[in-house]
């Protein structure tokens, strides 16, 4: 019950994080509500939705060849439906307006994925888990993870904007002089 309690908290502190965002749901990565905040939505049916997106993202990452799933974004004409990784057993799925900075849902839907991930792992509340602070480690003792490991995390190698795509030129060999055209 603590955990839900918990969840329900992130759920609503996000709120105040991210202008425009209408509403947040916690759901098990099999379709079961943790916690939400969407009123005018029924969550039973988002999360069984969010679990079936989910599956289709899961195997487009892996036919792509693109690694473990992070989140997903779609668009509408009205708004956004975002969905994060928060840990191998839940998902976070944030709705927002059209005019909402996406940047900004983003980056605050990581860190509440990641928190969340924490919450529904350790089962219990902020200030344990690894937010906690830790205790000094023995030499050659194993350290368990670190703020930035967890899947919902980190960064991908390369930062690019959004929408864009590596501009890929034919390259010449070095030495080689360029052809003459007799122009």
């Amino acid at each position: 019950m603590a955990v839900e309690t918990d969840v329900l908290d992130e759920l609503r502190r996000l709120r105040t994080r991210i202008p425009r965002l209408t509403g947040s749901l916690a759901a098990t990565v099999d379709g079961l509500v943790l916690a939400h905040d969407v009123p005018d939505t029924e969550p039973e049916g988002l999360a069984a939705l969010t679990a079936a997106a989910l599956g289709v993202a899961h195997r487009m990452t892996d036919a792509a060849a693109r690694g473990d799933f992070r989140e997903l974004l779609v668009r509408g004409s009205r708004g956004y439906v975002a969905t994060y990784a928060a840990g191998t057993t839940a998902v976070l799925t944030l709705l927002a307006e059209d005019r909402v900075n996406v940047g900004r849902l983003h980056l605050e839907g990581r860190r509440s994925g990641a928190r969340i991930a924490d919450l529904v792992t350790t089962g219990v509340g902020p200030g344990t888990g690894r937010h906690a602070e830790r205790p000094a480690q023995t030499p050659g003792a194993a350290s368990g993870p670190v703020l930035g490991e967890h899947p919902a995390s980190p960064l991908p190698p390369v930062a690019r904007p959004i929408g864009t795509l590596p501009v890929r030129t034919p390259q010449r060999p070095p030495h080689q002089p360029r052809p003459h055209t007799g122009i």
